[in-house]
């Protein structure tokens, strides 16, 4: 146990401490070489994860995961947990007295007769302690942040080479990795929040990386600015949270039930909130999901992150930030069980999302641009299987944020190998490079036929998982099958947009940009070495842990998951044939209807768009989210501080203005008095006493 503890904190340590190496060093000292401390760390940070995973694995697997009736549970009597857990207490960041009367669903953690006593009335204090959770949750997030990050980082050694921000890059590579381990490890609410925060500012820092570029300087603070807006719903939820719960710790202390701790997951959901303030708790922590993970309305940042070098893309996209929200959402699966509504809004904001941003990509000519819609979509569908709320939903989402972390990180290094050969990423502008870069042409045909969902790639498995999922709920409920059919469109549209980009790039008469040059070749070692191995992933990993049901038994066996009040809604491990075949005729008519508009002269394309050009332009604009976000939010914010700025100048400093202007005009009148000559100031004497007398002749 303590070497499993002292992994954990090195887990997060290693990158943290490349980061400040590199800060101080890089610059002068390391120059060219300043990649070493970050690859050194996150490959470091890796390989202690794997460790933890399978000792997570052989502990939980002892251990055993009971489902506890619905009253019962607890540590007393050779009562077992819930799930399997373990915390690691490092230091008490800050304590508070006498903070909050003890809210009505505060308990202690120790049993009477086998049920949770009720605090009596007092004062309860805020602490906060820095405390790591060990769980297979937080071990799968970690074994794959750090593997694809050790891929991205070795990957920008190669294509950020020669960069005069070389070191500055890498810093903020191993602050990001730094930030999302401890993100997925802290064991609190209020350190979920300060590395939720972490991770938001070293988005801004690396989409902004290239800050004299007017475009990338603007996508940064887009990006900071709308995740803002997410954030101060996320925040809110926290403070229901703890007003209503009286902590803000997932796990037990020796005092007081954590909100996710196994005091509450024993007794079920006789311990939770009900509907109304379960909802409000929901849809607020949903409002920071959809920032986070850029779902509707709230993912017009994304997109234009693409203006960031795009190793960080593929970082931000596959394993980093945007799978925050999802990786939340699931851990709160307690909290969104106990209102319908918000499960609903989950997979109703999902759905939508995935529908829109697949239409989006359709049109798009940037082919970073193509895959930001495609994360988008595919995120969408990730909180379509959570909002299912069964069981097999949140274990889909989860695997199909498991899987799409290794063929989008493929995807969108493969947009950087053709972009470092082209010099540009404009689709319109390139073509036919099969020949030129058959290495990059090969793991891209495996990154979309993963994305795409065909049969066996790995996301052929997990979005079908989903799509079950959704088609058992289906059956019960017409809501959720309508949502089932939308997935349907949006998994043909899929295969459709990515199946566009790739014979685009890839395929017709063979064209190179100017900027190109006329010796334009396949990406050095260091760019496709890592292509490979995420192909390999891309096309493997799938299949692999669903034929063994490898990863959904792990991931059952987390606390979250583990809770009596969880309906299963069909067997976890149940495989839909007939969902299957339908979804892969739907992802093969997808491909074969871009094959024929695209491979070849591309009239039929062309005639298409000319005829639907209402939906086109429609496409093409994105919905023109941006154009009504700047009619209601930022032209009216901006005529307001137009009117306080001549407010603050023509009012306030004016008025302050004038007042000052007071003494010197009363000075300027009375030093005219002030001649010098001793006759006049004589004769003012004289005038000023028969001006005396005449005033007291007169009173008198």
């Amino acid at each position: 146990m303590f070497e499993l503890h002292t992994l954990m904190v090195l887990i997060p340590a290693l990158p943290l401490a490349a980061a400040i190496l590199t800060a101080t060093l890089g610059r002068y000292v390391l120059g060219p070489r300043a990649h070493w401390p970050t690859i050194i760390a996150i490959v470091g940070s890796f390989c202690c994860s794997l460790p933890v995973l399978f000792e997570v694995q052989r502990q939980s697997a002892e251990h055993g995961s009971s489902l506890a009736p619905e009253h019962g549970g607890g540590h007393e009597g050779g009562a077992r947990s819930i799930g399997w857990e373990d915390t690691i207490d490092l230091w008490r960041w800050f304590h508070v007295d006498d903070v909050l009367a003890t809210p009505e669903n505060a308990y202690e953690t120790g049993h009477v007769s086998g049920q949770p006593r009720q605090l009596d009335v007092k004062r309860l204090p805020f602490d906060v302690d820095v405390t790591l959770r060990i769980d297979p949750l937080t071990s799968i997030m970690l074994s794959m942040v750090t593997f694809i990050a050790s891929l991205v980082a070795i990957y920008a050694s190669g294509y950020m080479h020669g960069d005069r921000g070389y070191w500055r890059f890498f810093t903020y590579i191993s602050l990001f990795v730094f930030s999302m381990t401890m993100l997925v490890s802290v064991s609190n609410f209020v350190l979920l929040f300060v590395f939720w925060e972490a991770v938001g500012m070293c988005s801004y820092l690396l989409v902004g990386f290239w800050y004299e570029k007017p475009e990338a300087a603007a996508a940064g603070k887009k990006a900071f600015l709308v995740n803002r807006v997410g954030d101060f719903g996320f925040l809110l939820g926290l403070f229901l949270i703890y007003v209503t719960y009286g902590t803000l710790n997932f796990h037990d202390t020796p005092t007081l039930a954590g909100v996710l701790g196994q005091t509450r997951l024993a007794a079920g959901s006789s311990l939770y909130v009900g509907e109304g303030v379960a909802t409000a708790i929901g849809l607020l922590l949903l409002v920071g999901a959809c920032g986070k993970s850029a779902q509707f309305p709230l993912h017009v940042w994304l997109p234009d992150a693409m203006e960031g070098p795009t190793p960080v893309s593929a970082l931000i996209h596959a394993a980093t930030m945007v799978t925050a929200g999802v990786y939340m959402v699931t851990r709160c699966t307690p909290l969104y069980f106990q209102s319908v509504c918000a499960q609903e809004t989950v997979a109703v904001i999902g759905t939508l999302t995935a529908l829109m941003a697949g239409i989006i990509a359709m049109t798009q000519n940037d082919l970073k641009r193509v895959l930001a819609y495609s994360t988008i979509s595919q995120l969408g569908y990730m909180f379509l299987g959570l909002g299912v709320a069964t069981l097999p939903g949140i274990c889909a989402g989860m695997f199909h944020l498991f899987t799409h972390a290794f063929f989008k990180a493929l995807l969108f290094l493969g947009a950087g190998s053709v972009m470092h050969a082209m010099q540009t990423i404009d689709m319109r502008r390139f073509s036919g490079l099969r020949r030129l870069m058959p290495v990059t042409h090969w793991t891209f045909l495996f990154g979309c036929l993963a994305l795409a969902g065909v049969f066996p790639w790995a996301g052929f498995w997990s979005k079908d998982a989903i799509l079950a999922a959704a088609h058992m709920r289906g059956e019960e409920s017409n809501l959720y099958a309508v949502l089932y059919w939308s997935g349907m469109v949006t998994a043909f549209l899929t295969a459709l947009y990515t199946f566009r980009g790739f014979f685009l790039t890839f395929y017709g008469p063979e064209r190179v940009p100017p900027e190109a040059g006329h010796h334009a070749h396949e990406s050095p070692s260091q760019i496709t070495v890592p292509l490979v191995i995420l192909a390999i992933c891309a096309f493997g990993v799938g299949a692999y842990f669903e034929t063994t049901h490898g990863f959904v038994d792990y991931l059952l066996r987390t606390p979250s998951l583990a809770f009596s009040g969880l309906p299963e809604a069909g067997e976890v491990h149940e495989f839909h044939l007939d969902v299957a075949l339908f979804s892969t005729a739907v992802a093969v008519s997808g491909v074969g209807l871009a094959a024929f508009l695209y491979l070849g002269d591309q009239r039929q394309a062309a005639w298409l768009a000319s005829a639907f050009r209402p939906l086109y332009n429609l496409s093409y604009g994105k919905f023109f989210f941006d154009q009504i976000y700047n009619v209601i939010f930022i032209w009216p914010l901006w005529l307001l501080a137009q009117f306080s700025a001549l407010f603050d100048r023509g009012g306030i400093d004016g008025l302050v203005n004038f007042i000052g202007r007071i003494p010197p005009t009363c000075g300027t009148l009375v030093r005219s008095l002030q001649t010098g000559m001793v006759q006049f100031y004589a004769l003012a004497m004289v005038l000023g006493v028969l001006v005396l007398l005449a005033g007291i002749f007169w009173k008198s």
